[in-house]
This record gives C-alpha cells, structure tokens and sequence, in this order.
C-alpha cells in the first residue's frame, strides 16, 4: 500500500484503477492528438470505438438528436467500464478494479443523475416522478400495488442493478480465473506426479476462460452504456409511460 495510514491510503486495486485511467486518457490524447482525416492507428481504434458507442447505443436507442445530446456522457461510461475491466486480463495485474463496488457505484450514480436530471428538466419535479410511477389506464386499486412497484424499479433497483451487475461479473470472473491457475500451479508444481497430467487441463480451462473474460470485458461496457442510454430515453418519454 501506498501512503499506508493516511487518508490518502492506496491499496492495490485503487493503484490498478489509477494506473488504468491514466491508460484510458494516455490512449485518447495520443490517438487524437493530431488527427489525420484518412485515421490509421491508434487513431482509428479510437475512431472505431467512439463510432460503435455512436451507432449502436446513443443513436440506436436515443435517436440522432438525442443520440449527439447525450454521446459524451455514454462514451464515457463505455471506455472507462472497458479499460478498467481490461486490467482482469493483463499480466501481473489480474483484476478489474470493477470487482469491487466503489467505481461502479460511482458510474451507477452518474446515470442515475443523467436520467433524473433530464426527466425533472423537461417535465418538472412532480410531474417526473408521477409520470414515472402511475401507470395510466389501469382500475384506481391496482395503483395500491403499482405504484410502489414503479417506484422502487425506476429510482432504487436501476443504481442498484447497473452497479451489482459490473461488480458482480467482474468479481465471478477474477474468481474463476484465480481457481483455474491455482489449480494449475498446484498440479505442477506441488501435486504427486500422476497428478500431474491435471495441470495441464487446468491450465488449458484458464486459458479457455481468459478468451471468454475479454468477451465479457467488451459486453458488460456495452451494457453499461446501453442501459444507461435506455434510462435516459424511459426518462425523456415519462409521459408516455
């Protein structure tokens, strides 16, 4: 640990989402630092993902008009969720800042402002939440019932499952990955030697499970910035709830 006792205490996964971001914002500034209008390199990476974020989660569900509107805050979400869950496979790192709660409840809550900031902008306070929680055209009873169902679904379970959904992935797949090299280690390194041949599957499963991590890596990103735009669209549309 860095600063050890200190208010300023870094452990090591505080270090790795440190050492991350710098990455993230070293990558952007060198792919965009002198722009060529036929992009190659880091350039076009950086192109090709700004312009998947683009169309196929900011226009795809919020329209090319609110789809530019709102492009910056879900890039965001989408590189940082992705470069710090890139750390799970990287040698001698091997874990996501991601596994633990702190950074996807921060980017749990940046969402959670975004929508309600942009429903309670356009609608007003009263008018947001009521147009979010009463369903129309159902008998006056079932509003007993519906009501707090709405409610607790759209303010208190969207931050709850946006963050536990990154953490939870992240942390399964930093434990499996964990099991499957250990195993490894230890059949050949420790085990009798007709143990030996294990290791061999093991290791072959952690390699497996790797391929199957970077997949997860890219689409728990993906859900990240699409749900988050899917929010942001529920909230633009509360009256038509």
């Amino acid at each position: 640990m860095l600063f050890e006792g200190t208010p300023f205490e870094l452990d090591r996964l505080m270090l790795i989402r440190i050492l991350m971001t710098v990455v993230l914002l070293g990558f952007f500034a060198v792919a965009m630092r002198s722009p060529k209008l036929i992009p190659r390199g880091a350039q076009n990476v950086a192109e090709m993902g700004l312009a998947f974020v683009k169309d196929q989660i900011a226009d795809e569900v919020l329209g090319k008009e609110q789809g530019k509107r709102f492009l910056p805050v879900l890039v965001t979400i989408f590189f940082t969720v992705l470069f710090l869950n890139a750390s799970s496979v990287i040698p001698f790192l091997n874990i996501s800042s991601n596994a633990r709660i702190g950074m996807p409840i921060v980017l749990a809550a940046l969402a959670y402002v975004v929508f309600n900031y942009v429903g309670i902008k356009k609608y007003g306070f009263f008018k947001y939440v009521k147009s979010s929680i009463v369903v129309p055209n159902v008998p006056i009873a079932m509003h007993v019932l519906l009501i707090p169902i709405e409610f607790l679904s759209t303010f208190i379970l969207r931050p709850f499952t946006l963050t536990v959904r990154l953490m939870a992935n992240m942390l399964a797949g930093h434990v499996m990955l964990v099991l499957f090299f250990s195993a490894t280690q230890y059949f050949f390194f420790e085990a009798a030697a007709g143990m030996k041949v294990f290791g061999i599957f093991s290791l072959a499963a952690g390699f497996g499970f790797t391929l199957f991590e970077m997949l997860v890596i890219f689409l728990q990103a993906y859900v990240f910035a699409l749900l988050t735009a899917v929010y942001i669209d529920l909230a633009l549309h509360a009256d038509s709830h």
